[in-house]
């Protein structure tokens, strides 16, 4: 991968909608040239997709919260297979630490909340934050190297 090939990626990234033609304005390509070259690092897998993120309406109250669960080594799968149904379960993380995993959820009221929480103690002890405020929200950038 070059420094095109990083530079059409860096245009994706902020637009995922951004027509090849004005893609190929931007690196001084040809739209032939930057047409093939996305397709070859989608194939590559290099691209692995594209996506929409959807911003709830400002009236649609809900609760964003972490749930820290403690999972017992021969539980995981049924833990996993549990939380992957839940539909208010937006993110799972397995991590290091005091807790074997973390779940984001966002629910719509503090009632679904508790009785997520409870399903999660079924496998174990809990710890759970509720996100007041999202201060910082950007997702790192592959091509980037990781900060020193």
């Amino acid at each position: 991968m070059d420094k095109l090939d990083k530079k059409i990626l860096g245009l994706l990234a902020q637009n995922a909608r951004m027509s090849v033609k004005d893609i190929a304005e931007q690196v001084s390509l040809t739209s032939p040239a930057v047409s093939s070259r996305i397709h070859r690092m989608e194939r590559e897998g290099i691209i692995d997709g594209y996506t929409v993120v959807l911003k709830a309406p400002e009236n649609q109250q809900t609760v964003n919260a972490l749930i820290s669960v403690s999972v017992a080594p021969a539980d995981r799968d049924d833990f996993l297979a549990a939380v992957h149904a839940e539909r208010q379960v937006t993110q799972c993380f397995h991590v290091t630490g005091s807790h074997s995993y973390i779940v984001k959820v966002a629910c719509e009221s503090m009632r679904a909340l508790e009785h997520l929480i409870t399903r999660c103690q079924r496998s174990g002890p809990t710890s759970t934050q509720i996100i007041l405020s999202t201060p910082v929200d950007r997702q790192p950038d592959p091509m980037d190297p990781p900060a020193q």
